[in-house]
């Protein structure tokens, strides 16, 4: 009887492990599934310079270079800008033994004037924001600063309606020695362009103008002066002329 109901007993134990057996091979356990990461969106940034730059002025020892600041960050800048100035393009390119520098104000379109320059010199200038981020793109220049000036020149209007001027513009020799030459330049603030000149000779009258002497005019003794006329046409009220003279 024993003996029977151990065959049994195993018979059933057998029958119970082929059931489990079955059963896990019918409900295979399934593994914890990890979510996939969310990928990081690229930011593209506008096909666009972020800043841009030239030079509106100079003078023997500074020059003035006006911006743009077009992009904001991450893509661009915000002001105040810092302006480098560098002597050699290789220079400039490495951001190597700046010359001087200037920072501008809070205005995205402004202008910044860099001083204690040499006079005579080319210069290139690179952009960066305070924060130290250098400016990738830009390398400007070469910009010249004029050279040690012996002469001033002054403008009177003689004459101004809504469509131009007539303006007289006084040179004079404020050196040592006799001039054999001179050149006067300026920079016009809106669209102003000159119809008549006498006395003088337009090497420039775009935008930036300069004027050199004629041919009778140009020798100067010290403390001597000359004069030219210029009849202007604008298309808006002017400001009239900011006149520098050079050799």
């Amino acid at each position: 009887m024993i003996r029977t109901l151990g065959v049994a007993l195993t018979a059933a134990l057998a029958l119970t492990g082929l059931a489990t057996s079955a059963g896990a091979a019918r409900s295979p356990v399934t593994p914890a599934m990890t979510p996939a990461p969310t990928p990081t969106p690229t930011l593209a940034c506008p096909p666009a310079l972020p800043v841009s730059g030239q030079v509106t002025g100079s003078t023997a020892t500074s020059l003035t270079v006006s911006y743009s600041i077009l992009l904001s960050p991450p893509c661009g800048y915000d002001p105040p800008m810092v302006v480098t100035l560098f002597t050699s393009r290789e220079d400039a390119t490495g951001w190597r033994n700046p010359a001087a520098e200037a920072v501008s104000g809070p205005e995205r379109y402004g202008a910044v004037t860099v001083t204690g320059l040499a006079p005579d010199t080319d210069y290139w200038f690179r952009f960066s924001d305070t924060q130290g981020h250098r400016d990738p793109y830009v390398v400007g220049g070469p910009a010249r600063t004029l050279p040690t000036s012996t002469c001033a020149a002054t403008v009177r209007i003689d004459s101004r309606w809504y469509g131009g001027f007539i303006a007289t513009v006084t040179v004079r020799n404020t050196g040592t020695e006799s001039t054999h030459g001179w050149l006067v330049s300026w920079r016009w603030t809106a669209d102003e362009r000159i119809e008549s000149i006498w006395g003088g000779v337009a090497e420039r009258a775009g935008e930036n103008v300069t004027v050199r002497n004629a041919s009778w005019n140009g020798t100067l003794a010290p403390g001597a002066s000359t004069t030219f006329g210029v009849l202007v046409a604008a298309g808006s009220a002017s400001a009239g002329i900011t006149p520098i003279c050079g050799r």
